[in-house]
């Protein structure tokens, strides 16, 4: 009799941890999801915001084509990315053209001088800022997953109820800053 109490106790204790630990990283996949959720909003306002800067770049910056073509392509590329290790490819190649036209206006005083320029080139350095926030945060909520899916016992968990590693929005190595678009 004592040794059925023990069987059901270990039994109801391992069940308990089981649930825990399934509930944690259930929570840990939403608060993943929901950062990103974050992330897509600032993503989707920089869509937006691009094919008005790509028009008024375009009228001032005849010579630059190559770089609004960039843009152009870098955006639909990121807007049509069907998983997420793409899209956050388009979204950081996207950045860094964006990045380089804001360099490329410094040769055209005109452009510097326009107003709707300078509204879309504040309203960008907002996007941008707010985007980077929300991609720390959701690199933190990747790292707490990848940390909980990896360690011992939530591995063998996470495994059985097929929990995946998060993917981190990390900036490409050889961009070694945000864009700069203050003047």
């Amino acid at each position: 009799m004592i040794t059925l109490i023990i069987f059901l106790a270990v039994l109801l204790i391992t069940a308990m941890a089981v649930i825990s630990i399934y509930n944690k990283l259930v929570m840990l996949k939403n608060r993943m999801q929901e950062a990103w959720s974050g992330i897509d909003v600032y993503l989707k306002k920089r869509h937006d915001l691009v094919p008005n800067l790509v028009a008024t770049v375009k009228g001032y910056a005849t010579h630059e084509q190559q770089t609004l073509e960039e843009i152009t392509r870098f955006r639909t590329q990121a807007m049509q990315a069907q998983d997420q290790g793409t899209r956050i490819a388009s979204e950081t190649g996207l950045g860094q053209a964006l990045g380089r036209l804001m360099a490329v206006s410094e040769s055209y005083p005109d452009l510097k001088a326009n107003i709707n320029f300078l509204e879309l080139q504040k309203q960008l350095a907002a996007i941008e800022e707010e985007l980077s926030l929300s991609r720390r945060y959701y690199n933190g909520t990747v790292r707490e997953n990848n940390i909980r899916i990896e360690s011992f016992p939530s591995n063998l968990i996470a495994g059985m109820f097929g929990f995946l590693k998060g993917t981190f929005f990390e900036i490409d190595k050889t961009q070694t800053a945000v864009p700069n678009v203050s003047f």
